[in-house]
């Protein structure tokens, strides 16, 4: 970055973040922290299941995850008495919860509570608070990487860079997408419509037809457009080696997001839409803990996401856009096996606003406390990447 470019950014920048940071902790070469953003928002309470919570099963008779029952492949594997982990997790994130290596924050997420994908990804990927001037030049990430001093490298695997990594720090990106399939196929409708071709009924189901597919589309192109561009579950597992092959040699911070969790409809219980997604994206940090080899002694992943759903199910055997989610904290040497973070009972009297999660676990107070134990940053450091945030220790690392 030239010395022009460098003085744009910082005039365009806002008050409190005007002055360059200073540089405070060198952290171990071995030192890696990968953020996972599941854009869309995750059903959590599918995920993370409070089989303790009768509401939980009074208000998802369509898509709830069966009570812990050894006889039931289907049912929810239990944690504690509180939570259970969705089956399809029981061959990836399970394991590693065993072995201390996983642990969850239910309840967490932003205070945003516009339930917009856009407007709610873009304050969580600025960390900067909600109210007063805001500087679309400087993400979290890209303040976290100024703030450190040694040989960091970050990387952020997306087409472009995201807001989380913008800022005067070099972050590089490099894209894991591949080409775009076509989203629906219509042997199906064709078939019929030949069926009832000539009959009274064609152009009643000509025009069903037409205002299904228009429906349908129309719930398509608001999950696409709140993915932005990420990478699909699907095949994540592939591009979780070649991440874990850059970040084990080479990089220290990294970002990746994955798309397609905008579940208004068909999302499933144990099986169907949401588990296969989840499968996959549970097979991938699996897959990326094994390659990260040694490092992953000395390596931190987050997931998280915009927001999480609506604790009861919709008309369409789906979920709507909620409030508060579940965060998964990942590391070879955290000390996971277990459910971290404020918690409350899951009643309706404590649904945020009677829909959703509650957020108890602020996620730029659970970052901060993550960074400042990993790279032992004092509070005046995280002030500058988290500013007017008091850092959440949860004893993890």
């Amino acid at each position: 970055m030239n010395r022009r470019k460098f003085l744009q950014l910082l005039s365009a920048s806002a008050p409190l973040l005007l002055n360059p940071p200073k540089l405070f902790a060198v952290p171990s070469t071995d030192a890696r922290f990968l953020l996972v953003f599941l854009r869309g928002g995750y059903d959590a309470a599918n995920i993370l299941i409070p089989h303790s919570s009768p509401l939980y099963y009074e208000t998802r008779p369509g898509i709830a995850i069966p009570r812990p029952d050894p006889a039931n492949k289907n049912a929810g594997i239990p944690i504690n008495a509180d939570w259970a982990l969705h089956p399809a997790l029981k061959d990836s994130i399970w394991p590693l919860f065993q072995q201390g290596q996983v642990a969850f924050i239910p309840f967490a997420g932003t205070d945003d509570a516009s339930r917009s994908h856009f407007e709610t990804q873009d304050s969580i990927e600025l960390g900067q608070p909600l109210t007063g001037q805001k500087n679309y030049n400087s993400g979290f990430l890209n303040r976290l990487v100024s703030t450190l001093s040694g040989p960091i490298q970050a990387i952020s695997f997306t087409d472009t860079l995201p807001i989380a990594c913008k800022g005067p720090a070099a972050i590089s990106n490099l894209s894991l997408t591949g080409k775009k399939k076509q989203v629906f196929a219509d042997r199906q409708s064709d078939i019929l419509a030949e069926m009832y071709q000539g009959s009274a009924l064609n152009e009643y189901i000509k025009e069903g037809f037409e205002l299904n597919q228009a429906a349908v589309q129309d719930m398509a192109a608001e999950m696409e457009q709140a993915s932005r561009g990420a990478i699909r579950s699907k095949g994540f597992e592939k591009q979780a080696k070649l991440m874990a092959a850059m970040m084990q040699d080479k990089f220290n911070i990294a970002f990746v997001d994955v798309g397609g969790w905008d579940t208004h409809f068909n999302q499933g219980g144990a099986e169907g839409q949401l588990a296969k997604k989840i499968s996959a994206l549970g097979n991938g940090l699996n897959v990326f803990a094994k390659e990260m080899g040694p490092v992953w002694q000395k390596t931190v992943v987050l997931v998280i996401s915009e927001f999480g759903r609506t604790f009861r199910e919709n008309g369409n055997r789906g979920t709507d856009h909620g409030h508060g989610t579940v965060y998964w904290v990942l590391g070879g040497g955290i000390k996971g096996g277990r459910i971290v973070g404020d918690q409350t009972r899951l009643t309706a009297d404590k649904l945020f606003q009677d829909r959703d999660y509650p957020v108890l676990n602020e996620y730029r107070s659970v970052m901060g406390g993550l960074f400042q134990a990993q790279f032992g940053l004092p509070e005046k450091a995280l002030a500058q990447i988290f500013p007017a945030t008091k850092p959440k220790n949860m004893g993890l690392l």
